[in-house]
């Protein structure tokens, strides 16, 4: 049971980091941050490697918005990515039967 409650955290904190990694970047380019400082580079090639492939999808005329909607329909992939293992780790990990929790 331990083990499965870790599983669970991990995968919640590992998916919540990149989602909330997303969502700085969205911030930082739509308050048009110094993209030489280092912080924000580091947001900047963080958020490239868990976009999910995301970058491209829509491409309106403004940068500020593909970067909303790319990012932001990425970050909200990562938090389904969550919810889905979460319930797959609860669903075939736990023995016994399914009592619905309140």
């Amino acid at each position: 049971m331990r083990t499965v409650r870790m599983a669970r955290t991990a995968v919640t904190f590992v998916c919540a980091l990149f989602a909330v990694v997303l969502v700085f970047q969205i911030i930082l380019v739509l308050a048009e941050a110094n993209a030489a400082n280092g912080f924000a580079s580091f947001i900047d090639g963080f958020s490239g490697a868990v976009s999910l492939g995301f970058d491209g999808l829509f491409s309106p005329d403004s940068a500020k918005a593909a970067v909303l909607f790319n990012y932001g329909a990425a970050a909200i992939v990562w938090l389904l990515i969550s919810a889905a293992l979460n319930y797959l780790i609860r669903r075939f990990a736990l023995p016994g039967p399914r009592v619905p929790q309140a």
